[in-house]
């Protein structure tokens, strides 16, 4: 009778089991066979409905009048150590390495807590205040810095990773200053990308390369504008046939105005920062919980992998705020005249398209 009752499976069915248990952690498969990794952020994640996609080359437009573009760059280094990925890291800075000790390590915040907690109640996890208090701190720690139970980790922009931290990890940093052409750079990156080639058969590991102010004007490259145009041509041919995300931040005030438009179309993924004055009396009426705002993100452009539809998205425009002056977060914007409460976090809704919650209109 036991026999009888074995259900059969077809030779065509797929075994769901087997392709979750085989994914590599830091790693969400999307529609259309795409792989994502996780930008650091969790907010931005949900925002283009899942991070960005293997194979994909990300675009930073900086802001001249603060750094705002390395809050994204620190957090998307940091997500790839967590998750024991290669990185390559290039900077015009003599020493690139430096920069290693101001990346931020992963914590925990009242808002995380609480974006998981209806999951937690759904898969049933019930355990006693009194056995939480002596062992939830360090699980939250493991967890974090293993890395295996997070697609993205909120990470503690006050609170730098350790630096015995990178003696085991598989890090590289390349210095742009002196060298006079970006042929060395892309040699670089093609080693490095040689060693997470794309197979049919399951994905082993992922590489991130982010590419600090790539036409900082201390360069010597940086009046070579066909030369840095063939250079991000080729990286995006590059990353096309390897496991790996490029973010690349650059100033378009450097460039001129059809180079800069060139760059932006070679993006697939395509963002850009911008700082908040601090006495902006027009626009603090507007916009509600403008106090609390340190710049705005603008998303000009969604990766479009395997497929020819666009992605519609509910806002391009979001605003930049730490909570608690630790953890980076991004809001949509509320009209004040419209919703005098502040702006709620994008990972509470967790949608990516559809119509946007609208109060009722009293006439």
């Amino acid at each position: 009778m036991a026999a009888t009752t074995k259900p059969r499976t077809s030779s065509f069915s797929r075994n769901l089991s087997s392709a979750h248990s085989s994914q590599t952690p830091g790693l969400k498969h999307g529609p259309n066979g795409t792989t994502f990794i996780s930008s650091g952020i969790p907010d931005l994640d949900k925002i283009l409905c899942g991070g960005f996609p293997l194979g994909s080359l990300v675009l930073v437009m900086e802001d001249a009048e603060a750094p705002h573009h390395m809050l994204l760059l620190r957090n998307f280094m940091s997500q790839g150590l967590v998750h024991n990925q290669p990185l390559l890291y290039a900077s015009p800075s003599r020493d690139p390495r430096g920069f290693l000790g101001t990346l931020p390590s992963p914590g925990t915040s009242k808002d995380s807590k609480s974006r998981d907690s209806s999951a937690e109640q759904e898969k049933g996890l019930r355990i006693a205040w009194q056995y939480k208090k002596y062992f939830g701190e360090s699980q939250e720690s493991v967890n974090a810095i293993d890395g295996k139970y997070e697609f993205c980790n909120d990470f503690d922009l006050r609170k730098p990773f350790d630096r015995h931290f990178f003696s085991g990890k598989h890090v590289e940093c390349v210095s742009i200053l002196d060298s006079s052409s970006l042929s060395t750079t892309l040699d670089r990156c093609a080693t490095f990308l040689s060693q997470v080639p794309r197979n049919d058969g399951n994905i082993s590991s992922a590489g991130r390369i982010a590419i600090q102010s790539l036409c900082a004007p201390q360069c010597d490259h940086s009046n070579m504008e066909w030369e840095m145009l063939s250079f991000l041509r080729s990286l995006k041919s590059m990353l096309r046939s390897s496991n790996a995300v490029a973010v690349v931040t650059f100033s378009p005030s450097l460039l001129l105005p059809s180079f800069s438009k060139r760059w932006q179309h070679m993006a697939d993924t395509l963002l850009s920062v911008k700082a908040i004055p601090d006495e902006d009396k027009e626009l603090a009426n507007l916009l509600t919980g403008y106090q609390d705002m340190v710049g705005l993100l603008n998303i000009h452009k969604v990766a479009q992998i395997n497929t020819q539809v666009p992605r519609i998205l509910e806002a391009t425009t979001f605003s930049i705020k730490l909570q608690k002056r630790r953890f980076l977060v991004l809001e949509c914007l509320n009209q004040a005249p419209v919703d005098g409460s502040t702006g709620s976090s994008y990972g509470s809704t967790g949608s990516c398209s559809g119509s946007s919650k609208t109060g009722s209109l009293d006439f």
